[in-house]
Formats: structure tokens, sequence, C-alpha cells
């Protein structure tokens, strides 16, 4: 069962969220954030990315630059940025990209359903990207940016969602640069929180969509304040950490592509030479070419698309790792063919994001930055649901959830 609660949410008054709100930390450079929060003291990044407030070239893990987020956090509460709650509510954060709308439900996850596997990771994390996250909860002894799960729908809280958002959003903006928008709404009938807690003990599993790191972070946190309390009592609000909970069959999963420096010494009849062992090629042009199926690839090479398809005996449909796509490029084209064999670590491979589009991949190619591009059909719900499921964890930079959550909306106080 996933236990959840609601919470007394810190959140910026209705006039000042789009002076408040920002990307996520892990979706930009400090560079970047410090030209988006250019003449914006309100900005959120002056406390998730603290670095913009000190010279260009600032170590972002400098102790000063977490001592310098308690200090901003402290001030947006002081200058009426952000106000706390007075009794603990839940709330509905919902998301428009390309006409179709989202709708999550803001809460507080058990950290122990975590530490116990009910909340189900599909990733595996690094350790000093943890430790980063954990010191930044650490010191501001709060969730400043939530954690994106998935959870298996349910109609009930659907029709609690529908009767919610019935009423006028309390912030209701789009966001400059992506267009997306983004809307919320508070949760403050007893009887429906009561309700909206009782739905989610039936549920027995939750997932994590985006947000592997802050999650580990947030938990770890939570279970170091448990044993560095001797008065604990399973009661304290450290217990728990913020997520926003979208059923599984509102989601899509977008594709996340692959471009790669040089072909392993191979000539361009060499490697797609190469790749006719294992895969059925089809030119197609200039013309830029989608993958439209399962085991579908498009591969761009000097100016032209490929159409290439895995043939049958080269993937196993039964194996939840093995059927997926980037399991199946990973093994037979980066590695077999062009000797790639860890994406975490090799400096001949990068990663696109298909929010940008078949276009960013040939620009890099074209451009003489990269020499090949590789686009894959995406990962479904259901495949990431099944890994997780199995306790598998899938290959790196598989999945790429689209629209991000905007952060600075509410904040979660560890006490």
């Amino acid at each position: 069962m996933a236990v959840i609660k609601p919470f007394k949410g810190i959140r910026p008054p209705q006039n000042l969220v789009e002076k408040v709100a920002s990307r996520p930390y892990d979706v930009l450079n400090s560079e970047e954030a410090r030209v988006e929060a250019a003449g914006n003291p309100m900005s959120l990044y002056h406390i998730i990315k603290p670095e913009i407030d000190f010279d260009p070239g600032t170590d972002e893990h400098d102790e000063k630059v977490y001592a310098k987020a308690v200090e901003n956090f402290t001030k947006f509460r002081q200058e009426g940025w952000l106000v706390q709650d007075e009794t603990e509510k839940y709330y509905v954060y919902a998301q428009t990209m390309n006409g179709k709308t989202q709708y999550g439900l803001v809460v507080c996850a058990h950290v122990d359903d975590y530490m116990e596997g009910r909340i189900k990771k599909h990733e595996l994390t690094r350790k000093d990207k943890e430790e980063d996250r954990m010191k930044h909860v650490r010191v501001n002894n709060a969730n400043i940016e939530p954690v994106f799960f998935a959870y298996p729908h349910q109609q009930e809280l659907d029709e609690i969602v529908k009767e919610t958002i019935k009423n006028q959003p309390l912030y209701d903006f789009v966001a400059p640069g992506d267009g997306f928008g983004h809307h919320f709404w508070v949760i403050d009938n007893v009887n429906t929180i009561q309700r909206i807690t009782e739905l989610f003990a039936a549920i027995p599993a939750l997932y994590i969509a985006d947000g592997h790191h802050r999650s580990a972070a947030a938990a770890l946190v939570g279970n170091e304040k448990r044993q560095q309390n001797p008065n604990h009592t399973g009661n304290e609000e450290y217990n728990y950490f913020m997520a926003v909970c979208f059923p599984d069959n509102q989601l899509t999963i977008i594709d996340y592509n692959r471009v790669v420096k040089d072909l392993n010494g191979f000539t361009d009849d060499e490697f797609l030479n190469e790749l006719s062992n294992n895969f059925e090629i089809r030119k197609v042009g200039a013309e830029i070419y989608k993958p439209n199926k399962l085991h579908n690839f498009s591969l761009y090479l000097s100016g032209n698309w490929y159409d290439l398809t895995a043939k049958p005996g080269t993937y196993n449909d039964n194996d939840p790792i093995g059927v997926l796509d980037v399991t199946i490029s990973s093994n037979l084209i980066l590695d077999e063919v062009l000797g790639i064999k860890d994406l975490r670590t090799d400096k001949r491979i990068d990663f696109v994001g298909g929010i940008r589009g078949l276009d960013e991949l040939k620009r890099r190619v074209d451009s003489g930055e990269m020499r090949v591009a590789l686009a894959l059909y995406p990962v479904s719900m259901k495949q990431l649901i099944d890994i997780a499921d199995t306790g598998n964890i899938m290959p790196p930079k598989t999945t790429w959830f689209e629209p991000k959550l905007r952060s600075g909306l509410v904040i979660h106080e560890l006490v």
C-alpha cells in the first residue's frame, strides 16, 4: 500500500507565482539559470541554483553555495514571496503540452515506501548526485522541488480531480520558453483529503517517473533524521517527502535519442554492412524519418536517413529488458559495431531528448560535431512498470518525460 499524507505547503502568493516558478535544477546549467533569473530576485533559481549569486565559475558544490540557498530560502519567506499554508492540504497540479493536459496530485510520500521498495525505481542513481541533493535537503530542511511519480490509475481519484478542477485554478500560467501551461488547485476539504489518503492506501506501489536522485536524496535524509532523533515517533514531517503523482494512463514517454562522434574506423558502406547482420536496412533519403513501431529505428548518416528494423532472433520479447529498443541498439549498434561499452562514461556518445525533435539530430551531424545519429521508438509506460515491478533497471538514458514539473509552485518543509 502507498502511504501518503497532506502537508502545509509553502507557496508563492497568486500574483507572484510566475516570478518565483522555475525549471527544475537539473535541466539547465548555472549560466543558463543566471540568464533566466537576471533582474528577478524572486526566481527560485536563487534557492535551487544559488551559485548564480556568486561570480561565474563558482563551484556549485561549495559549502558557501549551500549556505546561500538557506539564506535565500529564509529571505523568500521573510519577504512574503513564499507563504506557508495554515492547514495540511493536497494539491492538484496540471500541465498542458501540445493541447493535452495531465493532472497530478501533490502529496507527501513515505520514506519507508522508498526504503522498502513500494516506491519503485527503473534507473540507477549516482552517489555524487545523490549527495548533492541530500545536502540541499539537509541545509534547507525542506523538499524545495517535487519528484514525479506515476501510479496505476484509479477511477475514484480521477473523479476527485475532475471535481476539483471545476473550480478556477489558483495558479494558471504559460511558462516562458517552452510555452507549456501550468495549472494548480488547492484541496482543503477534510473529507476529500481523508478519502485521497484512503484510496492511495489501496494502491500497491508508486513508480518514479522522473527524479530518481531527488527521490533517493529526500528518502535518505528522512531516514537520517530518524536515526538522529532519540525521541523519534514516526509521525514527524521528515518521514515524508513531496511528490506529484500522475495516473499512468495520462503519461507519455517520449523518445531519447543518440548521437555518436565517429564510426569506429568504418567507412559509411562498411558501417551499414556491419549493421545489416542484425537489421533490415532501407535507405529513405534526405527526408526526416521517425521510427513508427517497436524494434524500428532511424539512422542519420552523411545526409541520408535509413530505416532499420531489428531482425527476428536478435532480441527477446519475453525479457523486460531485452525487449527494449534501447537495449537492442546498445548491444547491436553502439557496443558491437561502434565499440561503445559504457553509455555513462564514453565521451564519444551524447543523448538528445525527443522534445528537441529529429531536426536536432540532423543538425548535430550536419554540423560535423557528430558523425551519426540514431532515433529510437519511445518506451511505453507499461514497459516501465513491468521493469520496475520485476526489480530490473533500464539502461541509461532510456526515458524522457515532458513536460517537466515546474519548481516553486509548492514546497514541503521537514518540520
